[in-house]
């Protein structure tokens, strides 16, 4: 199903810039079809944010600050890149640490039941199929699997991706619209720092083509979705997925 890409649909600005809760990409507002974002920021001293996800699997990346989840009786500890999955219809507090916490929550609506997981950045790191550097002349990239084949879910993916000052990154162009539904959030990109994002279906008239910054979103519900880092920027995203079919 073609889903038309349109600056409207398929950009969010500024997705960090307001405390607490909040909810910044989902189908009801923009291109996506199962897809939903938003942050959760919380000042030190901030009283625990209760999350009902209700019927939706929900991935939680810790962007930013520390944070303590407590899911089924456990207590996770999350820390900058820590993934944590939480599955459909588990409600769970958010409690910021002493330098307060912004973590990323994407969701998607599944019917399975998949279990609860945690994945420590240092442990990624340190595994060679989960971290690596890949890419060729002036397109030097460096991934970071969190949620993907390493976890059991039953639509999200998400993982993080450094981008060497100058460079490309999926790159060669690539798209994913047959299985999955994607969306960049750009991150660890203090002023002036800055990268340019294409969308396209058509190479000759990419339908969009834009600056984007720390804390933007930029959707791609079909098509290639090359980007660039500016020179002497070092850029960063967090990529989320949703697939179409449960499991598949």
């Amino acid at each position: 199903m073609d889903i038309p890409i349109s600056p409207a649909t398929c950009i969010v600005r500024n997705t960090a810039a307001r405390k607490g809760r909040t909810r910044s990409v989902s189908p009801a507002n923009t291109a996506a079809r199962h897809l939903h974002y938003g942050r959760i920021i919380l000042d030190a001293g901030m009283p625990a944010e209760r999350v009902d996800p209700g019927d939706h699997e929900t991935g939680l990346i810790c962007l930013g600050g520390q944070a303590t989840v407590a899911l089924e009786g456990g207590s996770y500890q999350m820390r900058p890149y820590d993934a944590l999955y939480v599955p459909r219809a588990t409600v769970f507090p958010v409690t910021p640490g002493s330098a307060g916490c912004d973590l990323a929550e994407l969701s998607a609506p599944i019917t399975g039941s998949y279990p609860v997981q945690y994945v420590s950045f240092d442990q990624v790191q340190k595994d060679p199929g989960l971290h690596f550097t890949t890419g060729g002349p002036n397109a030097v990239r460096h991934l970071n699997i969190l949620i993907g084949k390493n976890t059991v879910t039953g639509r999200i993916l998400a993982g993080v991706t450094f981008i060497e000052p100058g460079n490309w990154a999926s790159w060669p162009p690539h798209e994913h619209a047959a299985m999955l539904e994607e969306a960049y959030l750009y991150l660890d990109m203090p002023e002036p720092a800055f990268a340019v994002q294409l969308v396209y279906t058509n190479p000759r008239e990419p339908e969009l083509v834009t600056i984007v910054h720390d804390g933007d979103v930029v959707l791609m519900p079909q098509g290639y979705h090359p980007n660039i880092a500016a020179p002497g920027c070092r850029a960063g995203f967090l990529w989320m997925m949703a697939a179409d079919r449960e499991v598949e």
